[in-house]
């Protein structure tokens, strides 16, 4: 546990910004992490279904992350968050208490491509009033996930 403690703050560091000292530190919106049973399969599927790339995945399998920009989709065991003392839960897409977005020029194929590595549809493809188009798949760790277009201002 310690080697893999010792491996998130050096990934960590090499991203981390400068404090202005004016203000106090800045903040960035950096991680999100989500809490699976199994992470080298939940970055593999995240691989297979929106065609992300790993940026890391810890030897141990207990700590993955996706290249997702500037804030960085991570995902870590059940297990090793017991053993730091939390209590998570498992993912429900059916009632959700979050959702990450995946922005794609083409919504209707991303689903395709979800469904076929192992996703379950939630929402096909729908144009909003505002002009996005959005759709929903419920990963196998039940993560519910929104695919949609990019917001344009009318």
């Amino acid at each position: 546990m310690q080697h893999l403690t010792q491996a998130l703050c050096a990934v960590r560091l090499s991203q981390s910004q400068f404090i202005d000292t004016t203000r106090g530190a800045k903040m960035q919106f950096r991680y999100a992490i989500l809490y699976v049973e199994d992470v080298p399969a939940t970055v593999g599927f995240f691989e297979a279904a929106f065609g992300l790339t790993r940026s890391f995945v810890h030897e141990a399998g207990d700590y993955g992350e996706m290249a997702t920009g500037a804030t960085t989709l991570a995902f870590s065991s059940l297990a090793l968050m017991g053993q730091l003392g939390k209590s998570p839960r498992l993912h429900d897409a059916a009632t959700p208490s979050y959702e990450i977005a995946l922005e794609t020029d083409d919504v209707a194929g991303a689903i395709a491509r979800a469904v076929t590595a192992g996703a379950r549809l939630v929402q096909e493809a729908t144009v909003q009033p505002w002009g996005q188009t959005m759709g929903y798949v419920a990963t196998p760790q039940g993560i519910l996930v929104e695919l949609c277009t990019a917001v344009t201002p009318q």
